[in-house]
């Protein structure tokens, strides 16, 4: 046995962080193997060799050992995958001599090994709300999920997914809520996936997602316990994988991505109110800079009479064409958003500001934009930061791009050719098999009560259909109500 260990793991020999060592016990031997920088090295010395070494007990087999260490999770075993398994996650493995055919595997991995010791939701802020996130250990993870959702229904399945990272991936879900299809699409997706290290949930989802070649984000990424928890609520399941604050959702639907949770901190009318500012921000966002190089190139004379003074003035000293215009602020704007992205942060508010201000300043005075078109590129570039998550953003950057490049070829209508051709390949989409613009369609008239708005706590008692929940009740509203009426009458 100790032969066959040595050739499954002779690459990790020449390691420095692998240890083989030999305790000698009275007149016993015992054969240690583990990862230096994977194990407690306190609990080795105090949990495990202290007792072993002080024991006045004849050691003359690995279950004496076993009820002497005073350590949960040990198991005598002669699986060598297992055992190989084991030592690439934390544990040490102890053969006793001459029962070298099997040996005794201790969990000795340190839990707090490479932990952050802030979770605060710095890439999804609010003001209202808690501001718990994720960090990159997917026990504390799961931790925070069963604390959050105290419930025997909460369900954890893991999959070990990379042939060289071996990295721990967790479907959860609520049994009797989500729907059975959707996580077994999840578990034979994960369960088939070949690919050698795992690095993030962002990797992950490309894997397997429903369609790779679509700028739309299909599965919906967050470092917040509330959103994660208000997906498994209404029958989605969520991904978390070792190594990423982040944890994915699904299925998911294209308003998701449009939703923060602030916006249930707030009465409804303030949720619905801030909501449709994002959905006119994205519309501004993706059509703004296009319309203009539309209206500029092919419909001036739809321009009022009074605006264009202004614009003739200033265009006046502009040799460019509108295009050519646009997208040398929209590429300006996009190397100034990359670099301070990339940048400490101070640094990067910096570049940000003075950056923004000189160089628009400068491209102004030197002729090659107009005061107008700043403006436009400017809120457009604003409004794309409106949606509470990233990576919408990212796809409403990228769309502005083809929609400008139709608008100068045949105006209002390339325009309008390009958005039919979002629509038609937004139609086509499917997270997890499920359609991806619900209730737009599939038209689902209960959902919209949290879709473009968000209605009173009264209408919201129902899961909505999107996500075909096995039970569609979350609470109940006449008992509310009773509970109002009570008081009042008090």
């Amino acid at each position: 046995m100790l032969q066959n260990l040595h050739q499954a793991l002779k690459e990790s020999i020449k390691s420095n962080d692998f240890l083989q060592t030999t305790l000698h016990v009275k007149d016993k031997r015992i054969h240690l193997t583990y990862y230096k920088s994977l194990i407690n090295h306190e609990q080795l010395h105090h949990d495990l060799l202290s007792y072993i070494q002080i024991s006045n007990c004849e050691i003359n087999h690995l279950h004496e050992i076993k009820t002497l260490i005073p350590l949960e999770g040990t198991m005598v075993s002669s699986n060598l995958q297992e055992i190989v398994q084991s030592l690439t996650h934390g544990s040490i493995f102890l053969q006793l001599d001459p029962h070298l055919n099997e040996g005794l595997i201790v969990n000795i991995a340190d839990p707090q090994l490479g932990h952050r010791d802030h979770n605060d939701t710095e890439n999804e802020y609010s003001v209202i709300g808690p501001k718990v996130g994720f960090v990159e250990n997917i026990d504390t993870n799961m931790t925070l999920l069963r604390r959050g959702l105290v419930s025997e229904k909460l369900i954890y399945e893991e999959i070990i997914v990379g042939s060289l990272s071996k990295t721990r991936i967790v479907i959860a879900y609520l049994e009797g809520i989500a729907n059975h299809q959707h996580v077994n699409t999840a578990r034979q997706r994960l369960s088939d996936l070949d690919f050698d290290v795992v690095f993030e949930t962002s990797l992950l989802e490309q894997l397997i997602t429903d369609n790779s070649n679509s700028p739309f984000p299909l599965f919906l990424s967050s470092e917040r316990l509330d959103r994660i928890m208000y997906a498994l609520i209404n029958g989605e399941i969520a991904i978390i994988c070792d190594g990423s604050p982040s944890i994915i959702t699904g299925p998911t639907s294209l308003f998701s991505f449009l939703i923060s949770p602030e916006d249930y901190y707030l009465p409804w009318i303030m949720g619905s109110f801030f909501r449709l500012i994002r959905y006119f921000g994205i519309a501004f966002s993706i059509l703004a800079t296009s319309i203009y190089v539309a209206t500029l190139t092919f419909h001036y004379t739809v321009i009022p009479r009074d605006l264009l003074g202004p614009i003739i003035e200033s265009r006046t000293n502009v040799p460019f064409p509108p295009l050519l215009e646009v997208l040398f602020l929209e590429i300006t704007v996009e190397l100034l958003r990359e670099a301070g992205s990339r940048l400490p942060t101070k640094v990067s508010q910096t570049l940000g500001i003075v950056g923004g201000i000189i160089l628009g300043q400068a491209a102004v005075a030197a002729g090659l934009t107009s005061n107008i078109l700043l403006i436009i590129v400017s809120l457009s570039a604003l409004a794309s930061f409106t949606t509470p998550i990233f990576k919408i953003s990212n796809t409403i950057r990228f769309l502005r791009f083809p929609l400008i490049v139709l608008a100068s070829l045949w105006g209002g209508f390339g325009i309008m050719l390009g958005l039919m051709f979002i629509l038609g390949h937004l139609l086509r989409l499917k997270s997890l098999g499920s359609p991806y613009i619900v209730p737009l369609f599939p038209f689902r008239s209960n959902s919209y009560s949290d879709s473009f708005i968000r209605s009173s706590f009264s209408y919201l008692s129902n899961r909505f259909f999107t996500t075909r929940p096995r039970s569609t009740k979350r609470y109940s509203v006449q008992k509310n109500k009773d509970i109002g009426d009570d008081y009042n009458n008090e």
